[in-house]
């Protein structure tokens, strides 16, 4: 916690000031955020970082309001409805909402969609307040987004359910170049996040006619067949299942059994989503455009290990790179079978380097397809189907485990001087293959190569 200053009073009374002359969200939060780690309304405490691939152990989060508490980026960016995507994520032709020199900071308040969508009420003071959450610790701007969103029609039925923040433009990037994205912090803003199931959707979802998806029954299909009330026009009538998660001594905590049980977890804050724009569509609800398919762009790839201390490399493909982020998760294991993670929303820090070809700043594989890094791994990545919701969706886990296999040859033939099939006899004996998750139409294999294996 920050000591305050009479510069931090001044401040208070000028925002004040401002406030009852009318100046309304985007002045506030914008003359809050100026202050930085001595700013803020409302106080609150961070956590300390953890490697990108392991548990916090930090306290449950304070309420980390818009333009509250530390704010540690260069540049500061919140989630206001009128500069948010609600199901789609930018493409190459949105305009950008901030402007930022490469290597530069930004410190963005992510919204999660769970306790805003339609099939929880689209009032998230009314839906967390059945959990027993105060008003005064629900977002502002999730209340915000919840009513006033506008920027394009909401359909809940064909639309993506992300909160969308961006585009940032990014100085110097050009296509052929690779963004370099550090993730410098990932902090819950409050201290609970839902998960969530919905009929048609998931790794046990029945078929679009109704069918068991091969290799299991009717009667294992989830949500249960019986419960799915999809053709009722108000989606809180449905039967989706949204089960909400209290974060308690660093932990994920869910009841089970009428309140007789609980099970805990490891809390690892990410985001799902963090991208440059990939379509070149002109409609911003175009499929290509879609929130959920992850992208050569990058997007929804729901890799657990993106948090604090990873490193996310992504092919440019527009001027500027129009960085946005999104999907923020309090934790995910790997697979994400159900639909969603424990989603919830964080305060994330990046640093945005634009890195040039022949430079030698970004693995060679980095300028055509999306790749990672932590402290202790490369991660190669294969996607089932990359070019997003056009023409339907491949979601083969058989044609992602292969693109990374490929991946992982590429890059420890082209970056780490290995012959291939020394490098494929490797990969068999050494490195590890994992799920990213099934559940985004397009579906993703990660790779881990452990770095202490190249000396």
């Amino acid at each position: 916690m920050t000591t305050r200053s009479p510069l931090t009073d001044t401040f208070a009374a000028h925002a004040a000031t401002l406030v009852e002359r009318g100046v309304g969200r985007r002045g506030l939060l914008r003359a809050t955020a100026a202050l930085g780690a001595g700013a803020g309304l409302l106080s609150a405490c961070t956590s300390s970082p953890a490697p990108a691939d392991q548990p916090t152990s930090a306290a449950a989060p304070e309420i980390l309001q818009p333009g509250t508490g530390e704010i540690t980026g260069d540049h500061y960016l919140p989630s206001e409805p009128g500069d948010v995507l609600w199901g789609y994520v930018p493409t190459v032709h949105t305009t950008p909402v901030l402007q930022v020199a490469s290597g530069e900071t930004v410190t963005i308040d992510t919204v999660s969609h769970e306790g805003i969508l339609e099939d929880q009420g689209r009032d998230p003071l009314a839906y967390f307040g059945e959990h027993g959450v105060e008003a005064s610790a629900v977002l502002e701007d999730a209340v915000a987004v919840a009513a006033e969103y506008d920027r394009t029609p909401r359909d809940f039925a064909l639309d993506g359910p992300h909160v969308v923040t961006g585009p940032i433009f990014v100085e110097s990037a050009e296509p052929g170049d690779v963004l370099r994205i550090e993730t410098l912090e990932a902090t819950p803003r409050v201290p609970y996040g839902v998960v969530s199931s919905r009929h048609g959707k998931g790794s046990l979802a029945a078929t679009a006619d109704g069918a068991a998806p091969a290799g299991i029954t009717i009667d294992q299909v989830m949500p249960p067949v019986a419960t799915d009330a999809r053709q009722d026009t108000d989606p809180t009538a449905w039967g989706n299942v949204s089960t909400f998660t209290s974060i308690e001594d660093g932990a994920g905590v869910m009841s089970f059994g009428a309140g007789a049980g609980e099970v805990r977890f490891p809390l690892r804050p990410f985001m799902g989503m963090m991208g440059v724009a990939h379509s070149t569509a002109t409609d911003p609800t175009d499929p290509s455009a879609h929130s959920v398919p992850p992208t050569l762009g990058g997007g929804n790839i729901d890799i657990r290990l993106l948090g604090e201390g990873s490193t996310f490399y992504l092919p440019v493909q527009a001027e500027g790179a129009l960085f946005y982020v999104g999907d923020p998760h309090h934790a995910m294991g790997d697979g994400e079978v159900a639909l969603t993670a424990m989603e919830g929303s964080l305060r994330g820090t990046f640093r945005l380097t634009v890195c040039k070809a022949g430079a030698g700043d970004a693995p060679s594989l980095a300028h055509r397809y999306p790749f990672a890094e932590t402290a202790d791994a490369w991660i190669p990545i294969g996607l089932s189907d990359p070019d997003g919701s056009v023409d339907g969706q491949v979601g083969d886990l058989d044609v992602a485990m292969r693109t990374a296999v490929v991946n992982a040859l590429d890059f420890l033939e082209q970056d780490r001087g290995m012959d291939r099939p020394t490098a494929y006899a490797y990969l068999s004996a050494a490195a590890d293959f994992t799920i990213s998750q099934v559940v985004d139409r397009t579906v993703g294999v990660h790779g881990v190569i452990p770095k202490a294996h190249f000396s």
